[in-house]
């Protein structure tokens, strides 16, 4: 005989890794307002949860960014943290726990494809964080909501944009090594004054990572950040 059917709330927690003291919160945290006109009993939808779940990923996101990148700017730690909290990004995440397998939907809301919808997604996913916090405390809150995320670093290397390698190439290497950790040399320059071609060798301190070639410096730098790309997934 086959054992009882885990619930998709137990589920959920067991892929959190947590089991939460009350377990209303978590009910509350996915809990659409759609679902309440067709169930009296339930009160209140997960929107006053998601607020403070947005307020508590941004700063675990902020503490997180200035811990890894401490030669970075008030600047660029905000375009890290907004491409880390923005929507799709955060229902991707939702996906990977089949949040949306938790989701209670009114009716209307199902049928029209609520349950998959990437904003749904989004705000319940916060909601999650809010009710984690309120049930347990901000080093367990912290501690879960970055083992959903894994590899900070990572995941801003395939957000920037694939017309920017060298700075795909900074995202990966910087955590570990600093930021001036990167140098790109001019290791030979061809070519008639009207047709140059340069030939470039992006290094980590002291390792040739990948050799790149184009009209300009410019273009052969990028060139070589994308061989050290190649370089670094391939180890």
């Amino acid at each position: 005989m086959s054992g009882p059917i885990e619930s998709p709330l137990s589920a959920l927690q067991a892929r959190l890794t947590y089991e939460f003291r009350d377990p209303a919160l978590l009910e509350l945290a996915v809990t659409h307002s759609s679902y309440l006109p067709d169930h009296p009993g339930a009160k209140e939808s997960y929107q006053r949860l998601e607020f403070l779940g947005d307020a508590v990923l941004q700063l675990i996101l902020t503490e997180a960014l200035f811990t890894l990148f401490p030669g970075d700017r008030e600047g660029s730690l905000s375009k890290r943290r907004a491409a880390l909290s923005k929507g799709s990004f955060l229902s991707r995440l939702a996906r990977e726990i089949n949040l949306a397998g938790c989701l209670r939907l009114g009716a209307s809301e199902e049928a029209t494809g609520g349950r998959s919808r990437a904003s749904t997604l989004e705000d319940a996913f916060e909601a999650l964080i809010g009710a984690l916090y309120l049930d347990s405390d901000w080093p367990t809150t912290r501690r879960l909501v970055l083992s959903l995320y894994g590899s900070i670093p990572g995941h801003l290397a395939s957000l920037v944009d694939d017309d920017n390698p060298k700075g795909q190439l900074q995202e990966l290497v910087q955590p570990q090594h600093g930021n001036r950790a990167l140098r790109y040399e001019v290791s030979h320059v061809g070519g008639e004054d009207h047709a140059r071609e340069y030939e470039v060798t992006v290094f980590l301190i002291d390792r040739a990572l990948g050799t790149g070639r184009g009209p300009s410096k410019k273009s052969a730098e990028e060139a070589a950040a994308h061989a050290a790309l190649e370089t670094l997934k391939a180890s």
